[in-house]
């Protein structure tokens, strides 16, 4: 099927959280941390994936929007320990997702940069789609993320024991 960059988005966020670049990414390659830093009216949750993330690993996830249960799988597919990593959706709501999220030492601490490049179902309506509903959404949950972020960061957490799971 031939690429329609119209129907083709970016979401870019940025954010300074204290520590080092090695300590952040361990709180991200901790899988567990994701229901953390997800919005609760997602509903979601893990059902499989490993202890700690590398190159290959499989994370699958079940969420609901409207009330109905969606099963999202993405591999990661990239993997730079305490620089970066790229997960890519196999399986799921979107036509494509590729996240990466960078990691990088800036002055009070490390820089979290995420590139998400995405698609939404539609067809020739997706353009309308993504301005109605899922850029408002992905917005909301990327607010929630940086928001959850900053508090879990400001009181200290820990990578290494205890990481933080939603309750």
């Amino acid at each position: 099927m031939p690429r329609n960059p119209a129907a083709e988005f970016e979401l870019m966020r940025t954010q300074l959280l204290p520590g080092p670049p090695e300590d952040v990414f361990a709180f991200f390659a901790e899988p567990r941390n994701l229901e953390a830093i997800t919005p609760p009216w997602l509903r979601f949750r893990i059902v499989e994936a490993p202890a700690r993330l590398e190159r290959g690993s499989t994370l699958c996830y079940r969420l609901r929007l409207f009330g109905l249960p969606i099963g999202w799988r993405t591999e990661i597919a990239e993997m730079l320990p305490a620089r970066s990593f790229t997960d890519v959706q196999v399986a799921g709501p979107y036509p494509l997702w590729i996240h990466t999220h960078r990691f990088l030492a800036a002055p009070g601490g490390t820089e979290v940069f995420d590139h998400v490049r995405y698609r939404v179902p539609g067809g020739p309506l997706a353009p309308h789609v993504q301005r109605a509903f899922v850029g408002l959404w992905l917005k909301e949950i990327f607010d929630y993320r940086r928001d959850r972020l900053g508090e879990l960061f400001r009181v200290g957490i820990s990578t290494e024991k205890d990481p933080p799971v939603a309750t």
